[in-house]
């Protein structure tokens, strides 16, 4: 049933035109996996839960703070009328890249081994978990994807010529929540360690 909700509310994302429903059908989408892994209860799976959680709790709350930058500015978290904010904030942009890959548990990220624990635990446990948990993984990369294109890329809004820069606050919110990330890959010991 926890890998039956990682489907369903994966799809659920491809069809959010608002903002911070999608972030929120993610976190769920997530936790369904951290669900999962926490049912077969093995070392492996209970260390990859809690990697995973820690992970996506930083991942999901820095995605949180970007569409709250967004909000902001545009006063709307639709995502049809949110386009093109590259070309106005490049390096809010690139914080959007940067979250959504650790989002999409892309290699060297906290995120990726808590998934290839709990992947691979759920596989061993019973072998065809790993077409549900691969499409799974493979709509999280799609609505990702999507959330970065429909909030970075196109043609801006005329609406939205006049926007306020960023503050130096936004940046450091965004770097307290990656820089953990970052770090804690160098020594995943610290969370991998609690349970093996």
């Amino acid at each position: 049933l926890a890998l039956w909700g990682i489907l369903m509310t994966s799809s659920i994302c491809l069809r959010q035109t608002d903002l911070k429903a999608l972030i929120a059908y993610s976190s769920v989408s997530h936790m369904g996996l951290v669900t999962a892994a926490i049912i077969v209860q093995t070392p492996g799976s209970l260390t990859g839960a809690m990697t995973l959680m820690i992970a996506h709790g930083l991942t999901s709350s820095a995605l949180f703070a970007l569409a709250n930058t967004n909000y902001e500015r545009t006063h709307t978290r639709t995502l049809l009328l949110v386009r093109g904010l590259q070309l106005v904030f490049p390096l809010m942009s690139t914080w959007w890249l940067l979250t959504n890959l650790t989002n999409m548990a892309m290699p060297p990220t906290i995120n990726l081994l808590g998934e290839l624990f709990i992947i691979s635990t759920l596989f061993n446990w019973s072998s065809p978990t790993i077409v549900i948990t691969g499409i799974g993984t493979l709509i999280t990369a799609t609505y990702s994807l999507y959330m970065f294109l429909m909030t970075q890329r196109g043609s801006i809004s005329t609406q939205f010529r006049l926007l306020p820069p960023t503050h130096t606050r936004e940046h450091l919110t965004l770097v307290l929540h990656l820089l953990p990330l970052g770090l804690l890959i160098t020594k995943p010991a610290l969370i991998s360690g609690l349970f093996t």
